[in-house]
């Protein structure tokens, strides 16, 4: 089985499913976004312009399928050390949440997400890899939350939801003064 089937309900059966066939089909599908925060800063990274959807928008620090049967903590930690060159870091989970989005070009992000979230410093090291990251940033979470609704065009579907829907639920207490 390759790394691009990923678990998604058909007629209410998990399966493994071709993650293109899922967005294109707009298939309820399992999924990973991880936050790395330095006090009030985020890290977030703009997708490669070679992504096959959201391609050079702003980002959380990583975002993700799992694998078939793959869990999903271990698949944040994956990804954290393939797309960014992070390792180290064990998030911890922060919440579960589904969503529906148009993501261009006929696809469609149907997820049930579970969310993460990892405490680290500015000054660790952070080593993206090209084909996943074209750039990222330490962002002041409410500089971003100013920007996002400022400028939603430059940020990913799933983010601008995350932060118009599901703040108090996935940042909580982190981000009250």
């Amino acid at each position: 089985m390759t790394e691009d089937m990923i678990p998604a309900w058909v007629d209410g059966t998990l399966q493994p499913i071709d993650k293109l066939d899922v967005h294109r089909r707009g298939l309820r599908h399992k999924a990973v976004s991880v936050f790395v925060m330095d006090g009030e800063n985020v890290l977030l990274q703009r997708r490669a312009a070679g992504k096959y959807h959201s391609a050079g928008l702003w980002s959380n620090t990583c975002c993700t399928h799992p694998r078939w049967l793959e869990p999903a903590a271990d698949c944040a930690v994956r990804r954290l050390r393939e797309e960014l060159g992070i390792t180290g870091l064990y998030p911890a989970h922060r919440d579960r949440l589904e969503y529906r989005a148009d993501v261009g070009d006929g696809m469609i992000e149907h997820e049930v997400v579970d969310i993460f979230m990892a405490l680290a410093e500015r000054k660790m090291q952070v080593t993206p890899n090209p084909a996943e990251v074209a750039q990222v940033e330490w962002v002041g979470f409410y500089d971003l939350t100013a920007e996002v609704a400022r400028r939603p065009e430059r940020f990913t579907p799933w983010l601008r939801i995350y932060l118009g829907e599901h703040k108090d639920r996935i940042f909580g207490t982190l981000m009250r003064p």
